[in-house]
């Protein structure tokens, strides 16, 4: 069974943050579970393998040299974890930044939160209608 912590690192890096859709798709097989639920701060509801795999695609595609750095160590309570992070071109300021919430069953990922975060100096980042995480 993998930590909540792995779980949180692999969706960021593995999943959102993965260019290749096959590897992206072997990610999300194994830290996810088959009904499990991704929710974004725009209210998208995205259930299923499918449906997660597919918004990813979509989230990558809209930044594809993007890479999430995250804000520390994942945290863990019960269940349940989070982890904070920033997103922009390597070796630039970060252009957004974000937390995700996630809620584990049985050593994979049920449901995803998303909520966008404000960078300091800058107004908050929102999910468009495009689908840009």
């Amino acid at each position: 069974m993998a930590r909540i912590s792995t779980l949180l690192l692999r969706n960021l890096d593995d999943v959102f943050g993965e260019t290749d859709p096959v590897r992206r798709r072997s990610a999300i097989d194994e830290i996810f579970h088959e009904d499990a639920v991704f929710y974004d701060p725009k209210g998208g509801i995205y259930r299923g393998r499918d449906e997660i795999d597919r918004i990813a695609g979509v989230i990558k595609a809209t930044h594809p040299d993007f890479k999430y750095q995250p804000l520390g160590e994942p945290e863990e309570v019960g269940d349940g974890g989070r982890v904070r992070w920033v997103s922009g071109a390597p070796g630039k300021a970060p252009e957004y930044a974000g937390s995700d919430f996630i809620i584990a069953r049985g050593g994979k990922i049920a449901a995803v939160y998303l909520f966008f975060d404000q960078l300091p100096g800058q107004p908050l980042y929102s999910l468009s209608s495009s689908g840009e995480r």
